[in-house]
């Protein structure tokens, strides 16, 4: 009989059903599509691994003394047997510039181990060697963007640009061309207005920046991914051993699984709060469940009497409303999760983010659109079990 009532009125049933479509669909999608871009980031994180660390120069504290040398740097080497390499990083803003173009470039001054530590692969070329490095030779390592947008092509080794400050830009030669992957945010941004990702020997920039040069970071690779936060440990003793900073803040140890943990629940508090808004159309799907149902009492009154005086019980009257009710939202259900699972894939192929699908998600989302078609049902299945059969039956 439920069937029998839901199929003679299609498409009221499926506008019935069109809020808990929506509901279960939207969320199905976003839960799907954060928990994988959280998936996503733990990767990128897991190439760098937890065997690194960053040792940074806290600047609103450190005096110009304080900042990282090259002979800290070897006593680091010499005395922290838990590290396996250790790489002075500076970062600096500058200009790309070859025949044709005229870049903004994030330029890096780093050492022949940071290639090591990052995993970079590289499409043509390779990185700059130790004795470009001990000489400061002007080589550079250039992003595949950044070279198609300066040449129109992206073997570009052998080519010279001039890069550093604006005001006099140096002439370098491109020794790689390394693969940028963007990851989910490739398609999310105007390549061609990016600055150009630009690593170069740290003595070569040097020479480009003197007068505003300071070593302020280290990358730390520890020998074991357990060894990390001891390695990192050690390198700061040893700088403030050489410093006598103890005790003062002055550098500070970050480990890359601290900051996935801090990314992670930003994320996670993001994607419940987006789910919990997109949740809301489930109570208003629910709602117009209560009120079609209400309807269809109404306007099956007479059929109501006509069944209670052949013999129908109340809870029969009340399990089939509540049946219908169940089915709609049931179907509903269903309907939202293909349509959740689908929309899922089709923004992550666009977003380049593999969505990430539970049996908890799924099972969920079934058993709640079920609990929705129950709780709103109740009241109108009620409403019809207790109408009078002589009432009823008068009912025009």
């Amino acid at each position: 009989m439920a069937i029998e009532s839901i199929l003679s009125n299609k498409m009221r049933s499926f506008l019935t059903m069109l809020g808990i479509i929506i509901g279960i669909s939207s969320v199905i999608t976003i839960v799907s599509l954060g928990q994988g871009g959280q998936n996503t980031i733990t990767g990128e994180f897991d190439k760098i691994g937890a065997s690194t660390v960053n040792l940074t120069v806290n600047q609103t504290k450190a005096d110009q003394s304080d900042y990282i040398t090259n002979k800290d740097i070897e006593q680091i080497k010499n005395n922290v047997s838990t590290v396996k390499y250790v790489v002075p990083v500076v970062s600096k803003m500058g200009v790309a510039i070859s025949d044709t173009k005229n870049k903004r470039a994030s330029i890096t001054g780093s050492s022949v181990d940071s290639f090591s530590i990052d995993n970079t692969e590289f499409i043509y070329g390779r990185g700059f060697n130790e004795r470009e490095y001990e000489s400061g030779k002007p080589v550079i390592v250039i992003d595949e963007v950044s070279a198609k947008a300066m040449f129109g092509y992206t073997d570009v080794v052998g080519k010279t640009i001039k890069i550093g400050n604006k005001k006099a830009p140096v002439k370098a030669t491109i020794v790689g061309v390394t693969k940028l992957d963007m990851g989910p945010f490739a398609g999310s941004f105007d390549t061609d207005s990016m600055p150009a990702i630009i690593t170069a020997p740290i003595t070569f920039v040097e020479t480009m920046y003197s007068g505003e040069f300071a070593i302020d970071r280290l990358t730390i690779m520890a020998t074991s991914k357990d060894k990390g936060e001891e390695a990192g440990n050690g390198a700061k003793n040893v700088l403030e051993s050489r410093h006598n900073k103890r005790g003062q803040d002055i550098y500070k140890v970050e480990n890359a699984l601290k900051q996935l943990d801090q990314v992670n629940k930003v994320l996670g508090i993001f994607t419940a709060f987006i789910s919990a808004v997109a949740a809301i159309s489930l109570l208003v799907g629910g709602i117009g469940v209560m009120n079609i149902m209400l309807v269809s009492v109404t306007e099956r009154t007479r059929e109501i009497g006509i069944r209670k005086a052949i013999g129908a019980t109340t809870n029969a009257i009340l399990l089939q409303f509540l049946t219908e009710s169940l089915i709609i939202s049931l179907i509903g259900g269903v309907i939202g999760m293909i349509l959740g699972i689908s929309g899922a894939y089709a923004i992550g192929s666009f977003a380049k983010i593999t969505p990430s699908l539970s049996v908890t998600a799924v099972v969920g989302a079934i058993l709640f659109s079920s609990a929705v078609g129950i709780f709103f049902g109740i009241y109108p299945a009620r409403k019809a079990a207790k109408l009078d059969p002589i009432e009823a039956l008068r009912y025009e």
